[in-house]
């Protein structure tokens, strides 16, 4: 591998993307060294993206294209060949089946560039429905609720920076100290200025111990627990009559259902106690500015879009949203979850955050790519109902960026599907457990030896620089899409460079809510990102990409910091040729709605789709370690990482413990309706006494996801991972 010195770029892992420089390492290695110019992480980084270099690493990445032989195995082989068997396979099941015979399912990790291409793949090149991706597990619940009450999605509506500066947040099912730990100093930060944290979570995780306030309800209560502290809100006089009136529509429902969930009926549903309940009240309550944040925890439920839209309820009652310092926001998982579902990766949506049913959005869409509106196909099924028809529906599957059989609901079942395709082709970094299953594999570059965009939960697009010559016999998604495209008889419209990709998207996103077109690889290189909408001004020529500039020349700037909190929240007007801002603070003036109102979501407390029973009387709930990353297919491959978390474990209370006789380290085994998995015990008085809590980085008897339920959310079709019924056993020798 050829490396250039001290080449800045980002984090491959999670959603703050972090910046890092990548350097020559004396025995001729590549080492990460720290970037403080980057405002999000100001120079910290994490055990993951210390050690991301060593995926790169031909020792533990694929290098060859596999194929499946006639004994069974995977074997290396040619790019000719295996492109050639990916296409055929494509093309015959088109042919014998019809369009929507052939699925692609992408991933939240891949870079604004590719999870567009993949979906102009599936739709222009296939003529497929059948698309979705790995971030509808990760924050559809809070899209969903976010566009409902104001008319778009943007994970943050705001910059981290102005978290620190807030008088109150509410951190709901949100564990950053493991998930995202250069985060967590926003929220010491906060503390140390005045301000209060409260963190929501049925475990007493290492975020919950920095809070002044632990709220710890029964997992599947969260909804329950809003609307309690609402009901609270309104029988003390404290909500924003003058902001309700003024800037909201649909209070008079919101309140009405609130209402019925008195104080006494919540702390019965959520275990929280009523003292609790009032205190949390008066911290949110008694600042001029405060925020709640959201993640996985209230999301990733069967009623998860309602659940967030309580949450946002209690802001829009105090009017906390679309003012300075205050508001609702969602704390993205994945490195591009923002940008992979705003680009087209997903089933019900194309480019710029386009709803697929729209007809001026299909006209636009399909002018830029240049085919016929009506060919584009409708939306399709949402991503577990996509692995749940495979092998009947759905006969031969293109998956990116993905590793399903760690990381889906009802695993073995989804494993199962995996299983019984026609064929599966699969392009990764690495060989994942669903790699093992495919017919063909391809070996892909991954964040180091490619360009590429990237949006990180604040809605900052961002530069990723190629700093890496990638091993030969790798090449780049770009190339397989385009290769297999012409294969399937679509010669033109698909580029490899990525530059090239991102001007198309420019045009593509142009006026629609999520507006690149006024962004250039050049603005990104000089501004360290650009929160989008960021229209292009009314000349082109001023948004001319030009060349990138060196990495030395990069100035040390952020629009988010520079601005004032006060910034305007819809995008101005360019005048001539001067390029717009970006829009680091949304709804400050009105909402993107019709009537430029935030809109409440009157709802009301229900249970989890699976409550316990006799059989299955404890409650299941499931998360991340700090030293592991989602399926583990990478982080599980580092040394460093796997000896500080080698593997599986159910975390449970000693009164649990204690009636199962089983002590620290034992194995015990977990049962749901679907499956059972096996770890050794990990006792702590920091979890409820009725839950157990797993993480979900491994496969085999440890995989948490054989466990968990598919119970789809109505809206967003977000599975319900946080909560389901299980027993506990202890394993006898």
């Amino acid at each position: 591998m050829q490396q250039t010195s001290a080449t800045p770029t980002h984090c491959p892992y999670c959603a703050l993307q972090c910046a890092m420089n990548l350097t020559a390492a004396p025995d001729g290695g590549v080492e990460v060294t720290e970037r403080a110019d980057f405002p999000v992480n100001r120079g910290a980084l994490c055990g993951k993206g210390r050690t991301a270099h060593e995926v790169l690493s031909s020792r533990v990445r694929l290098t060859s294209p596999l194929v499946r032989s006639a004994d069974g195995t995977l074997v290396p082989a040619g790019w000719a060949e295996a492109l050639d068997r990916i296409a055929g396979a494509l093309a015959r099941a088109r042919v014998e089946h019809g369009p929507d015979a052939c699925g692609v399912f992408g991933g939240g990790g891949l870079t604004n560039e590719k999870a567009y291409a993949l979906g102009k793949f599936a739709r222009v090149a296939l003529g497929t429905s059948q698309i979705d991706y790995n971030g509808r597990f990760c924050m559809s619940s809070a899209a969903a609720a976010g566009t409902r009450a104001f008319g778009l999605d943007r994970g943050l509506p705001f910059p981290l920076a102005d978290v620190p500066r807030t008088g109150c947040v509410i951190l709901v099912g949100s564990n950053p100290a493991e998930t995202m730990p250069p985060s967590l100093r926003y929220f010491t930060e906060l503390r140390e200025n005045g301000g209060t944290l409260i963190v929501v979570d049925p475990r007493r995780t290492k975020t919950a111990e920095q809070a002044d306030l632990h709220l710890a309800p029964r997992p599947g209560t969260d909804l329950a627990l809003a609307l309690g502290l609402l009901h609270l809100v309104v029988a003390e006089g404290r909500t924003d009559e003058a902001y309700i009136r003024e800037r909201t529509t649909g209070w008079e429902e919101a309140r009405a259902a609130a209402m019925a969930h008195w104080p006494e009926y919540v702390e019965r549903v959520t275990g929280v106690p009523v003292p609790q309940l009032r205190e949390a009240v008066r911290l949110f309550c008694a600042p001029e500015s405060a925020m709640v944040l959201t993640a996985r925890g209230p999301e990733q439920q069967a009623k998860g879009t309602d659940t967030v839209g309580a949450w946002i309820n209690l802001c829009l009652a105090t009017g906390r949203v679309g003012r300075p310092l205050s508001g609702y926001g969602c704390l993205t998982g994945q490195g591009n979850g923002q940008g992979g579902r705003e680009h087209g990766q997903k089933a019900d949506q194309l480019p710029g955050y386009r709803k697929l049913t729209d007809p001026a959005a299909r006209r636009h869409v399909a002018d830029v790519w240049g085919v016929d509106p009506d060919s584009l196909p409708g939306p399709g099924r949402s991503a577990y109902e996509l692995l749940d028809a495979l092998g009947t529906d759905i006969r031969t599957l293109l998956l990116m960026g993905s590793n399903p059989v760690v990381s889906a609901p009802r695993a073995a079942h989804v494993e199962e599907r995996l299983r019984s395709l026609d064929f599966l082709a699969v392009c990764d970094v690495v060989l994942s457990e669903t790699a093992a299953l495919a017919d063909v594999v391809l070996p892909v570059t991954q964040w180091a030896e490619e360009t590429g965009t990237t949006t990180n939960l604040e809605g900052r697009v961002l530069l990723r620089r190629r700093a890496l010559t990638p091993p030969d016999g790798v090449r780049s998604d770009l190339e397989v899409l385009r290769e297999l495209a012409a294969r399937l008889g679509v010669e033109k419209g698909f580029p490899t460079d990525p530059e090239e990709v991102f001007e198309e998207l420019r045009r593509a996103s142009a006026g629609g809510p999520a507006d690149y077109s006024g962004i250039t690889y050049r603005r990104l290189a000089e501004e360290n990102g650009v929160f989008w909408p960021c229209p292009a001004p009314a000349d082109p020529a001023g948004t001319a990409p030009g060349p990138v500039p060196a990495p030395s020349s990069v100035p040390d700037r952020d629009p988010a910091t520079a601005s004032s909190p006060v910034a305007a929240s819809a995008p101005a007007p360019a005048s001539g040729s001067d390029p717009h801002p970006g829009t680091p603070r949304l709804f400050l003036d009105r909402f993107p709605t019709e009537d430029g109102r935030a809109r409440f979501a009157p709802v009301s407390h229900r249970p989890s789709a699976e409550e316990p029973d006799e059989e299955y009387p404890v409650l299941l709930t499931t998360g991340r370690v700090v030293s592991q990353y989602q399926s583990g297919a990478q982080t599980r491959r580092v040394d460093e990482l796997n000896d500080a978390a080698p593997g599986p474990f159910v975390e449970l209370h000693p009164r649990l413990a204690a009636r199962l006789g089983a002590a620290e380290g034992d194995l015990v085994t977990v049962v749901s309706r679907r499956g059972r998995a096996v770890a050794p015990a990990r006792i702590t008085t920091g979890i409820r006494p009725d839950t157990v809590f797993m993480p979900f980085h491994w496969p085999g008897e440890g995989r948490a996801n054989t466990l968990t339920n598919p119970a789809l959310d109505p809206t967003s079709r977000m599975p319900e991972f946080k909560v389901c019924a299980v027993r506990v056993e202890a394993v006898r020798s």
